[in-house]
């Protein structure tokens, strides 16, 4: 099928079949899995997830293929929509999802966040992702990638990089590698916290690297806050602080008299 990859999609189409073989292998796939792919484009992925899985969703937002993924895979729940715009507690069942897809670079930030906004509902996730982003997610400690995505993924998931991808197996070649990402949606959440003041604290405290954290959160949406009852260092810098100094904090933010003022 000769049709090409649209920039406007950030489409760079896999052309390499062992990177599909790592990318699925993690996903460890049962006939009764409830899948859903994130861009099948031509349905080079499509194709192996096909042999393996009953259920397999694809959101597609590109119309020119969805015609011939209709013919090639007659059993393929086709979505032609954006991935960012659906709401994927209506494609769970018996079964949480189980996410895959060769995402278009440009929109990796957007996607994760989704992926966490819905985490409930998914058991894991298989992306190809630019490689400095994956690295910034399982990034150690006072490390220059360490940051936002490190502390929410190490909250919300356990992360881990497959293998880094070289930018050959793409058409058309991008000017970047890129990485397969495991996200496995296993962990806990804290009982009683704020998931979504947990990542504006988050969110806040990296707002100014350079700065200690009593500094960037004076210039955030948490300068009203009395942070002088708090037992933590805010003379740190944010990327000195570990998953559950960030959970202690936002204890202390939504218990504070900032949150009863702020309702």
């Amino acid at each position: 099928m000769g049709i090409k990859p649209l920039k406007k999609f950030g489409q760079n189409y896999l052309i390499d079949k062992n990177i599909v073989q790592n990318m699925i292998r993690p996903l460890n796939l049962q006939s009764s899995d409830n899948v859903i792919e994130i861009g099948p484009g031509k349905g080079f992925i499509t194709e192996e997830i096909y042999k393996l899985v009953d259920k397999v969703t694809g959101i597609e937002i590109d119309s020119r293929v969805i015609k011939n993924l209709e013919e090639n895979f007659p059993n393929l729940r086709l979505i032609h929509s954006d991935f960012l715009k659906i709401n994927l507690r209506s494609y769970v069942d018996k079964n949480k999802l189980k996410i895959i897809g060769n995402i278009p670079f440009n929109l990796t930030g957007n996607i994760l966040f989704k992926l966490l906004d819905e985490a409930a509902n998914i058991e894991s996730a298989i992306l190809i992702v630019p490689h400095d982003i994956a690295k910034r997610i399982i990034a150690k400690k006072k490390t220059k990638e360490y940051g936002i995505l490190t502390i929410l993924f190490n909250y919300f998931t356990t992360p881990k990089i497959v293998q880094k991808v070289s930018s050959n197996v793409f058409l058309p070649k991008p000017n970047l590698d890129a990485a397969i990402l495991q996200i496995n949606f296993n962990k806990e959440e804290e009982p009683n916290l704020d998931k979504n003041l947990f990542i504006k604290v988050v969110k806040a405290s990296f707002g100014n690297r350079r700065k200690t954290l009593n500094n960037s959160l004076r210039n955030s949406i948490f300068n009203n806050c009395d942070f002088s009852g708090l037992n933590l260092p805010l003379t740190k810098r944010a990327e000195e602080f570990n998953v559950e100094e960030f959970i202690e904090l936002t204890k202390y933010i939504q218990n504070s008299l900032w949150q009863k003022k702020t309702k």
